[in-house]
């Protein structure tokens, strides 16, 4: 949480210049890498719809961000391929340009994984050395940075649950792994949006809670939504307002699986009945929360973006889900959650914003100077 102390641009002294100066490129660097997050999101998205997660059967975070060149490489990665139960059970007979094809959408995403990386890293180094990163975000920096190193090795450990069983990775590892790359981009999006120079103004208390009740109810939302990618749960109930008849399903049918636990995460019935529950308690705290806003006047503005955004995010999962989740609209049910949990995530840090005394450091080639 960072303050540039207000003044004149003319009467700022060397070091504060600089300073603010170091804070604008921060920011970018952190939005960048925000945005990084949300394409390999976007794309890990299409990777799932079109069952491309399993093309590349092995884990090479070096040599691997090189594709096959020659015919023969083309056709050693499709016989390793041809090797696991997803080719046998739901693939079989597939030619080799087919399989190149979700061969691509697998090793785009796991690429984009790498350049994010990058991204985060070599800028966060760079800026590290120049003294250009308050000491207090440091810690938090470093942490988000091997939070994105545990990612990737959980989505490896993702994908090795569908290469020797069942014809797809296990929910369970699905919906840990997208919850994990949304929690890491919140907090990098948080951060960033905390370099934003704003005017404090006083907020009241319901105002902020209602705010980050949204955020993290959509937080879990997201969650609930990969366990429904996970279980193809949305290709079956394609009724509303009903589901399976009814607006609450009998209880024999939400909780036939033993234990009863299980049901929440492998029941295809329970896990579409609980994200259509947080869609409707999201969507109804969001406009109380616009409400609520209105009568503060504060921050009206954001209350009102985000509760339109949570309301043609629900309405396009309703007509997904009539359709029979096809990809087109799968691919833009799920950009448009990340689009909500975005704007939900900077809302919050609005109404939360607590600015401290940018502390200007001399950097080691000013001290040598």
């Amino acid at each position: 949480m960072v303050r540039a102390v207000p003044c004149k641009q003319g009467l700022m002294p060397k070091a504060v210049r600089a300073s603010r100066t170091h804070l604008r490129a921060v920011r970018l660097w952190l939005f960048t890498a925000a945005a990084m997050i949300f394409l390999t999101l976007v794309v890990g998205g299409a990777t799932r719809l079109t069952e491309s997660g399993l093309s590349i059967v092995e884990w090479k975070p070096v040599t691997g961000v090189l594709p096959p060149f020659s015919e023969s490489e083309w056709q050693a990665e499709f016989t390793k391929y041809q090797a696991i139960p997803q080719y046998r059970e739901l693939n079989r007979g597939m030619g080799l340009d087919a399989f190149k094809v979700t061969y691509w959408w697998e090793w785009s995403h796991r690429l984009l994984a790498r350049l994010t990386g990058a991204v985060f890293l070599l800028p966060f180094l760079y800026f590290l050395w120049r003294g250009a990163i308050p000491q207090r975000l440091r810690g938090r920096l470093w942490a988000i940075f091997f939070a994105g190193g545990a990612l990737g090795a959980v989505g490896w450990w993702m994908v090795s649950s569908g290469l020797s069983q069942g014809v797809s990775v296990s929910q369970y590892r699905l919906a840990f792994h997208l919850t994990l790359a949304s929690a890491i981009y919140a907090a990098i999006l948080w951060t960033a949006q905390q370099l934003v120079e704003q005017v404090p103004k006083e907020v009241p208390p319901s105002l902020r809670v209602g705010a980050v009740a949204i955020a993290v109810l959509l937080l879990l939302q997201i969650y609930l939504g990969a366990l429904v990618a996970g279980l193809d749960a949305g290709l079956a109930f394609n009724t509303w307002p009903l589901i399976d008849g009814s607006l609450v399903p009998a209880a024999e049918r939400l909780w036939f699986i033993a234990p009863a636990w299980r049901n929440l995460f492998e029941n295809a019935l329970t896990v579409q009945f609980d994200h259509r529950m947080v869609a409707y308690a999201v969507w109804l705290l969001a406009i109380l929360h616009a409400c609520d806003a209105f009568r503060g006047r504060r921050h009206v503005r954001g209350a009102v973006i985000l509760a339109g955004a949570v309301t043609l995010q629900a309405g396009l999962g309703v007509v997904t889900l009539l359709h029979q989740a096809p990809i087109p609209l799968a691919l833009a049910h799920q950009m448009l959650a990340i689009v909500v949990f975005s704007i939900a995530v900077i809302h919050t840090e609005q109404l939360s914003h607590r600015m401290i005394v940018y502390a200007p450091q001399t950097t080691a080639p000013e001290q040598n100077a």
